[in-house]
């Protein structure tokens, strides 16, 4: 379960490439040999049921992570993208003792009392053993994931050796992945998306992956270039900034099987302008950590603009309303989520998971979205970012969606402010395209020309140079609220 695979193609293919990264093309062989012998190494180096990874993508990610699990313990990818005190939490949170980590990155442990094992000083290749596989039970802790962040401390997400499996066995019958593909993963191996779509799903199948150690537009047009990926995962912003490569052509594309974006909600203008430029679909996906995560995903075979295409196999989608009950076909409502991939619970928070786990097993993600006819899901919004406006909703992306169809914005954010007459208005934040001047009367008058209700059309329009944003890519908005909240 989840390494096995990797041992059976060193043995069935021991000369196919595994993984190519920024230092050189490694073997599944090798591969191998490197995770077995991490994980001799590792067991004989912490007591404790943990072990944090803080590694770029990588072969080392890669058999560190494998090394990890076959040592009997289970992983901790750290976000080197957070804060000192973020990382600080989840060390102390987990209770590691000993990270895995590359010189470049070790200065984010400097202040810790932890062992930290610098992987560029033990044998990149050493001797291949055949090593003696642990025996996990389904339910066993595989992969301590903590979230970003965004509104208070990170969670560790429990996920277990059944919930991953499970998740990777079901997208790769959704998305009919084959081992011929190409992955070119872009997507941190600290982020759920990266670890499942682009290491454990490629490593199962036996198929090739390229990993770049940080995204840039450029090496990644280079890298689909070189190595002719077929499938691709990004986050919106990745997908928006290969959309502004004047270099970047249609023939760069024309091979891929598959482009699926993730992460945040994809704007309809680069879904849109992907299309009409490139003339290769880019398909949105659906998932959240704790769900391991993908949920639901458009296919080649099944693609619906606008949604996140239809759940996977196993998982059971329900819509809600604010008392908990199913709503039919068409209505909005939250989205509850039934399935093997959803996450054991929160580590060391009784409490949250039994606030985000119904007594049947439904997670409740804090989504807002509706399933239409055909079984395609809609994400709509998240629910504590809904904006009151006397008595009124008004979903946020709604209003998002249309400010990103003016010609001269480039980015766009609403949020909720206190107002003592109608109790919230409407605030947007925009970011205008280089060398675009937008004015805030002009924005106002475009979204009723629209035909946005006028309690929908932003009361205050707030021009920024950027928007803050998670070390994942999400927009902060929490701190767009308080920003907007402060000036009144």
């Amino acid at each position: 379960m989840l390494f096995e695979p990797l041992f059976a193609h060193a043995r069935n293919h021991p000369q196919e490439i595994a993984i190519t990264d920024d230092h050189g093309q490694y073997t599944y062989q090798q591969v191998a040999a490197m995770s077995a012998g991490l994980g001799m190494y590792l067991a004989s180096q912490t007591s404790r049921p943990h072990v944090g990874l803080l590694l770029p993508p990588s072969v080392g990610y890669v058999a560190s992570f494998y090394g990890t699990l076959l040592a009997g313990k289970s992983v901790v990818p750290i976000n080197y993208l957070l804060g000192d005190r973020e990382i600080g939490h989840v060390i102390a949170d987990s209770g590691i003792s000993t990270v895995v980590t590359i010189p470049q990155l070790a200065s984010r442990l400097k202040e810790t009392p932890l062992k930290v094992i610098d992987l560029t000083q033990l044998p990149q290749m050493p001797p291949a053993v055949q090593p003696k596989f642990p025996s996990p039970r389904p339910d066993d802790l595989a992969v301590l994931m903590y979230t970003s962040g965004t509104s208070s401390q990170p969670k560790g997400v429990m996920l277990t050796y059944n919930n991953l499996q499970s998740d990777v066995d079901v997208c790769i019958e959704h998305a009919q992945l084959q081992s011929r593909h190409v992955f070119l993963g872009v997507i941190p191996l600290f982020h759920s998306f990266g670890m499942t779509a682009m290491m454990l799903a490629p490593m199962q199948l036996g198929a090739p992956i390229i990993y770049l150690a940080r995204f840039s537009p450029m090496a990644t047009l280079q890298a689909i270039r070189k190595h002719q990926a077929s499938i691709l995962f990004g986050v919106p912003s990745m997908f928006a900034a290969l959309l502004r490569m004047e270099s970047a052509a249609p023939e760069d594309f024309r091979q891929m099987w598959a482009i699926i974006s993730g992460g945040e909600p994809l704007p309809a203008s680069v879904r849109e302008g992907w299309n009409q430029r490139f003339g290769v679909p880019l398909m949105e996906g659906y998932g959240l950590t704790e769900t391991s995560p993908v949920v639901s995903l458009n296919t080649p075979t099944a693609n619906r603009p606008g949604s996140v295409g239809k759940p996977v196999p196993t998982c059971e989608v329900k819509i809600v309303d604010e008392n908990g009950r199913a709503l039919p076909a068409g209505e909005s409502g939250e989205v509850w989520l039934r399935g093997p991939m959803i996450m054991k619970g929160y580590y060391n928070l009784p409490q949250a998971t039994a606030d985000a786990i119904t007594g049947d097993g439904f997670f409740k993600t804090g989504d807002l979205g509706k399933v239409d006819p055909d079984g395609f899901l809609y994400i709509t919004g998240r629910k504590k970012d809904l904006i009151i406006v006397a008595g009124e909703k008004v979903v946020p992306r709604e209003v998002e969606e249309v400010l990103l169809q003016h010609p001269a914005i480039a980015e766009a954010a609403v949020v909720g402010k206190k107002d003592p007459a109608r109790g919230e208005v409407v605030v947007a934040f925009v970011v205008a395209k280089p060398g675009m001047q937008v004015k805030e009367e002009d924005l106002r008058a475009f979204c009723r020309d629209q035909g946005l209700i006028q309690f929908k059309v932003p009361r205050e329009v707030i021009l920024a140079t950027e928007l803050p944003r998670s070390p994942t890519g999400k927009v902060l908005k929490r701190v767009l609220a308080e920003k907007a909240n402060e000036a009144r």
